[in-house]
């Protein structure tokens, strides 16, 4: 960056790096020098366009923006401090607030975000006080019951006539998200005055889908997690493809090995491989969908269920307190990736007498009426917490599993150290089968590659 940029910036482009590498975006030296080029072309004058430059730089893909914008309002904010001005008047405030979102106008909308910040959210006269609250600013000036007043206010102006209502109720709706997130950017920005940009942008911006845990997936991380599956399972693919292509190598016959080399004086000096025999493995899942657990297990059996051309054959069983088969529900090509565990719950049968999770009934019945699926090259994955309402777990099942399965692994969505806790089973089955932590779909895309049979 040229002598000529304004001091300080160098140290501010470094630390929302920084920021962004430590929220997992993969963010290189190279990405590094062309967005302290962008900044030096583009300048600090135009916030957006500046914003827009970094993106194009650093960003890998348009999903990291939701990680990258409340970043980068935090590192460049468009105001120092608070605005002048005497006190707020709330109901003012809300009819210049309808006037900006029926115009559609994000400038006004963004000042008067600051505005409401300012003369709404602050609380606490303590030191060591935040100072700022979005959800307080937000909970006085109630933006959401303002769509019936905007919607009045555009029909009247004759402005979107072609709109069905429910277009534009829509289109009103995005806009009262957008002045929301403005008012989240406000209030972050502000308290990152007082505690430091760094705290605040480890601390109060959500991580990016594939580093949020499973268990506290809400409903749209969970349909942002689906979407990724066809991209993740490509990669994962390829890294199949490439471990089972080194494996066709073989490894190396010791034996005949030093036999050839008698020879030459016993200097192996041409190794002989042992070939591997080119047929597939199988894999069957044995997934629990009760309770928080249900959207790990979707996600799980959706992404193994794009892999199956890497397999011989995979099936799909899934359990609450009964276990049923529902690969048919997961045809490759006919699945529904939003509906996919709701389907599961009304058609197949998984629970008995009563609702709630159990380990050892569906592990024993599954090793009595399907103990035939699993053979010599079949790896058994079970998906769960291990949590069995303080039931019988069963080890004798899971020994039997592991006695006529290749591989058994467990993936277990919950932290290590809640193992054993309360009516957690994990330590028990940890004996008998590999167990591993599996929270989000980073680690998951990571075991799967590792584990999985080549």
């Amino acid at each position: 960056m040229s002598a000529s940029a304004p001091a300080g910036v160098a140290d501010r482009l470094t630390g929302f790096v920084g920021a962004l590498r430590a929220h997992g975006l993969r963010v290189g030296t190279g990405e590094s020098l062309d967005a302290a080029r962008s900044v030096e072309a583009l300048g600090l004058a135009d916030r957006e366009l500046l914003r827009e430059g970094l993106a194009a730089t650093l960003l890998h893909g348009s999903a990291q923006r939701a990680v990258f914008d409340p970043v980068f309002d935090l590192y460049f904010p468009r105001g120092v401090g608070a605005p002048e001005g005497g006190p707020a008047d709330r109901e003012g405030l809300r009819d210049r607030l309808a006037e900006a979102l029926a115009a559609g106008d994000t400038a006004l909308m963004e000042r008067l975000a600051i505005e409401a910040v300012d003369g709404f959210g602050g609380y606490g006269a303590a030191p060591g006080s935040d100072g700022w609250s979005a959800y307080q600013t937000l909970d006085r000036i109630r933006p959401q019951t303002l769509l019936a007043r905007v919607r009045a206010s555009i029909r009247a102006g004759g402005g979107d006539a072609g709109f069905a209502d429910r277009l534009l109720d829509d289109e009103i709706r995005r806009r009262i998200e957008e002045f929301r997130r403005q008012v989240g950017a406000e209030a972050r920005r502000r308290v990152a005055e007082r505690r430091g940009r760094e705290e605040i942008a480890r601390r109060a911006v959500a991580p990016s889908a594939d580093r949020v845990d499973f268990l506290y997936a809400g409903r749209d991380r969970l349909a942002e997690l689906r979407r990724t599956v066809q991209p993740l399972a490509r990669k994962l693919a390829t890294r199949l493809a490439a471990r089972r292509r080194r494996a066709a190598r073989g490894s190396i016959d010791l034996r005949r090995t030093l036999r050839g080399s008698l020879s030459t004086g016993g200097v192996p000096m041409r190794p002989v491989l042992r070939r591997r025999r080119p047929a597939r493995p199988e894999l069957v899942l044995l997934c629990d969908v009760s309770g928080s657990v249900a959207g790990f297990s979707d996600f799980t059996m959706l992404l193994v269920q794009a892999l199956h051309d890497q397999f011989s054959k995979v099936r799909v069983f899934a359990f609450v307190n009964r276990i049923d088969e529902v690969t048919g529900m997961l045809r490759h090509g006919a699945v529904d990736p939003e509906g996919l565990g709701a389907r599961i719950q009304a058609e197949a049968r998984l629970t008995g007498w009563h609702g709630s999770s159990d380990y050892g009934v569906p592990l024993g019945e599954f090793a009595q009426r399907y103990g035939d699926t699993v053979g010599p090259r079949t790896t058994v994955f079970v998906l769960g917490d291990a949590r069995t309402n303080q039931s019988d777990p069963n080890l004798a099942a899971v020994r039997e599993i592991a006695r006529r399965a290749r591989r058994l692994y467990w993936l277990n969505p919950e932290p290590r150290a809640q193992w054993g806790t309360g009516d957690s089973a994990a330590p028990a089955y940890a004996e008998l089968v590999e167990m591993h932590e599996c929270r989000t779909v980073r680690q998951l895309g990571t075991l799967i590659s590792r584990l999985l049979p080549i």
